[in-house]
This record gives structure tokens, sequence and C-alpha cells, in this order.
């Protein structure tokens, strides 16, 4: 298994309808559902900075994650770019890995 990171700030006036899209059962979650590959998305929120958001994306293996980026790239860029708008900054912390090879 494999974890997508991604870390958030998120404008103030933006909190809920980020937490939506980026929920669970969210938009996000939607998309990669379309993938055999995927487990589930979790949503994290800080308690010390309540703008700072983390996502951990869950994938079978990497080589899912990668298929799905390859047969749902239009899809994935048009909802990036619906969420632009919603935060201040926004950065892939890594890949991570549980028990390796995970490239299969």
């Amino acid at each position: 298994m494999i974890t997508i990171v991604w870390e958030y700030q998120v404008k103030a006036n933006c909190m809920t309808e980020f937490e939506r899209i980026y929920a669970p059962d969210g938009e996000w979650a939607k998309l990669f559902q379309k993938c055999e590959g995927f487990i589930d998305t979790e949503l994290i929120r800080s308690t010390d900075h309540p703008d700072l958001y983390l996502t951990h994306d869950h994938w079978k293996s990497l080589k899912d994650y990668k298929l799905f980026l390859s047969k749902w790239k239009e899809e994935y860029e048009k909802l990036d770019k619906q969420c632009d708008g919603l935060t201040e900054r926004e950065s892939c912390l890594g890949t991570f890995g549980v028990g390796f090879n995970d490239e299969e």
C-alpha cells in the first residue's frame, strides 16, 4: 500500500467548500474511485492551525496510482483547477509506502 500526502493552507472563507470536496466521500474521492487500486482518502485538520489540512490518499500500489493519473488526467486537471481558489498554498509532501515492494 502507498499513501500520497498533501498539505493545504485553506483560505478562511473557503473551509466549508474545501472540506466538502476533499472529504472521504467528496469529489476527489469519487474521482479516485474510478480506478480499482484506490483504497480511501483521509482529510485531517490541524488542531494548532485551523486553516491547515492534510490529505492521505491510500492506494494499493504506486502502479495503480500512476495508472489512475494517466487514465483520468483530464478529469484530475479539471477538478484541480476548480479547487485552485480554495487554498493559499498546497504541496505534495510525498509518497509513502508500507510493505515494499509497492511498485507492484
